[in-house]
């Protein structure tokens, strides 16, 4: 059997689909039938997520779920810096330019593909090596296997550039123990594989460089009773142990901050825990955008109570509700196209915010998702 090293993309023997030059598609030939294989190949933007990839994606995506010689796909990227760090926003922004009038269609064509992961009906394992965030997120911890290695670095950080965490991520973030989702969502703190692996975010940890091995072994496993039990096994048998989890040792700290139900509260909380560290998460807050947290906020509770379709349809309305505001355009401007790193907040105080204001994020849409 040919081993191919993590940095020779693709694997030449398989059968290739026809790709994009961002995203590719091919057959992994084994025992009893063959993996999809999806390689991101965008690289010099960290596999950041274009329209035309999601679209091509879900496309591939639907026709291998209906093909009978295909068991279960997996999900990984090229050798770089990043697995997927997010969707591509500054496409969004170039096209608020130009006056584009269908800037929801990139939010609807990726939740769709995410809630398409999510139901998927066969087997999807997504191999995650280097920096995972945002859309990142959306294209494999929603699959029914997520292996990384020690690489990865996870983060939701949309308050920073006023949004909130979304791609179904509201449903992934309310319901980690200790109320780690909301300090992840509200912060956009990153972590470590060791932390992502306590909370349950992944599942396994299995060195990048075992990828390839990993890719084939399962392609070479027949399925024959429980898919998801065999895959598990196989997965099993190329992971390591993980490092012990410095987040869950401040789980203590977090759960009682971020358990209370406003931000000014969690602001106070984290401000009287006598400890300089949670002071300045507290100060990190206040430079975050006043109604992204406070969406962010009502959206995580709101997910606590609602079924993943749910919780998608409520992020499509508040996507389409912050396209309409100042604070998203504001913060990409200044985090990812001048990146003079000042977003000019409107409004700019907590206070400012207003629960009315914030009520109508939640409204339904005359074209729902």
């Amino acid at each position: 059997m040919l081993l191919l090293k993590n940095a020779e993309l693709p694997f030449p023997e398989n059968k290739k689909m026809q790709t994009l030059s961002e995203i590719e598609f091919e057959e992994v030939s084994g025992r009893d039938g063959n993996l999809g294989l999806i390689t991101l190949t965008r690289p010099q933007a960290l596999n950041a997520l274009n329209q035309p990839m999601i679209n091509a994606l879900h496309q591939q995506l639907t026709e291998w779920e209906s093909a009978n010689h295909i068991k279960a796909v997996v999900i990984r990227a090229a050798e770089g810096r990043a697995f997927c760090a997010g969707g591509d926003v500054r496409s969004v922004y170039e096209r608020k330019l130009k006056h584009d009038s269908n800037l929801t269609n990139f939010f609807r064509d990726e939740y769709t593909l995410n809630r398409c992961i999510h139901d998927y009906e066969k087997p999807y394992i997504a191999l995650i090596d280097g920096i995972i965030m945002g859309g990142g997120a959306g294209i494999s911890i929603h699959g029914s296997h997520r292996v990384a290695s020690d690489r990865m670095l996870f983060a939701m950080p949309e308050t920073a550039i006023g949004f909130y965490p979304d791609v179904g991520m509201t449903y992934i973030l309310a319901r980690l123990p200790h109320q780690i989702g909301y300090y992840l969502g509200l912060t956009g703190a990153r972590i470590l594989l060791s932390d992502c692996i306590a909370t349950g975010l992944i599942d396994h940890h299995v060195k990048g460089d075992r990828f390839p091995d990993l890719i084939y072994a399962l392609a070479d496993t027949s399925f024959d009773v429980d898919e998801h039990e065999t895959i598990t096994n196989v997965i099993k048998s190329f992971s390591v142990p993980a490092e012990n989890s410095t987040l869950l040792q401040q789980s203590d700290v977090i759960e009682k901050c971020f358990s209370e139900k406003t931000i000014e509260k969690i602001i106070h909380a984290l401000e009287n825990t006598g400890d300089n560290k949670w002071n300045e998460v507290a100060s990190l807050l206040k430079t975050k955008s006043p109604t992204s947290l406070k969406v962010t906020l009502h959206a995580l509770q709101e997910a606590e109570n609602l079924d993943f379709d749910e919780a998608i349809q409520m992020e499509f309305r508040l996507s389409s509700q912050f396209l309409q505001g100042h604070d998203f355009f504001e913060g990409v401007r200044a985090v990812l196209i001048d990146k003079d790193q000042t977003p000019h907040w409107k409004p700019a105080t907590l206070k400012e915010v207003t629960a009315d204001s914030i009520k109508k994020y939640f409204e339904p849409l005359e074209m729902e998702l």
